[in-house]
């Protein structure tokens, strides 16, 4: 099989994990939980299920426990761009080739659907406590998760990135914002991996170090769409960094460098992948793959 192939099918079997986890419409919430499922239904690569999947698979798990996580990651990481794409922050009307969830759901439950659906993510990872209740690694996953995701993760990033729109931003700013928006969710999904499949703590912490490089290599790369793409492949407005007079790696930088970085970056993070005994190809080719991603 191909790596596209696989990757497809990698993709289709995250989407089912992820479609068992989903709330069910009814009730007096239900249109709170039909926005919640929009936006989760609305596609995407599934890259952060898929990178906690084979970093599981990597240091040998085989457990269904990995499953809630799986599903959580990606909650989370939905709910950050339905808040991304609000009014009051980045104000998109296009997400993934479809209209975002505010612009089909109006601007309150756009909001409150995102704060479920960050809430609704940790409801759901808490269900491997009772799969297996007896098994410590669980516990260490979850704290990994919540923390990755809160003050010091992936929301102070955002907080920083928002509070600075407009602004001029040092270089260190700048990636203190890259390392915790964008990477801490990837540090979070490969980490998770490895933790509950009984890796060590030296490993974890390579594994982190490794999540960091892919993260801020992706999130270069999307600064390089940004002005390289066009909306039918990107699935989203294209010059949004422009419009929100947003600083980037290529206004820092410039495209070429911005380009190189990417590049250095990603053989960096690939090869310390490849200092580990234990071998995942398809975790290699896939870091190497973003380098090169069109959307």
């Amino acid at each position: 099989m191909n790596f596209n192939d696989e990757l497809k099918e990698k993709k289709e079997m995250a989407e089912s994990v992820i479609e068992r986890y989903l709330p069910e419409e009814t009730g007096f919430c239900r249109e709170l939980a039909q926005a919640v499922n929009y936006s989760m239904r609305a596609g995407g690569k599934r890259l952060r299920p898929i990178l906690m999947m084979e970093t599981y698979r990597m240091f040998g798990g085989e457990s269904q426990i990995i499953a809630p996580f799986m599903a959580a990651m990606e909650m989370i990481h939905t709910s950050s761009l339905i808040h991304d794409d609000l009014p009051a922050i980045d104000n998109d009307e296009y997400r993934r080739g479809m209209k975002t969830t505010h612009a089909v759901f109006g601007e309150a439950l756009g909001v409150l659907s995102g704060d479920a659906l960050l809430n609704y993510a940790y409801e759901t990872a808490s269900k491997a406590f009772s799969m297996e209740p007896d098994q410590p690694r669980v516990g260490k996953a979850f704290t990994i998760l919540t923390s990755k995701t809160g003050i010091y993760g992936m929301l102070g990033g955002q907080s920083v990135d928002v509070t600075n729109e407009g602004k001029e931003i040092s270089r260190e700013m700048l990636d203190y914002i890259y390392e915790n928006k964008t990477s801490a969710l990837i540090e979070s999904a490969m980490m998770v991996g490895a933790v509950l499949a009984g890796a060590s703590e030296e490993e974890v912490a390579q594994i982190e170090s490794i999540g960091k490089k892919v993260g801020l290599a992706f999130q270069i790369r999307d600064d390089i769409l940004d002005v390289t793409s066009t909306m039918e492949e990107l699935g989203k407005p294209v010059f949004s960094d422009e419009k929100n007079h947003k600083v980037t790696y290529v206004t820092l930088q410039g495209l070429e460098q911005a380009s190189r970085d990417v590049e250095r970056i990603s053989a960096e993070a690939v090869e310390e992948l490849e200092k580990f005994p234990q071998k995942n190809e398809f975790l290699i080719r896939l870091v190497k793959e973003l380098v090169y991603r069109k959307n």
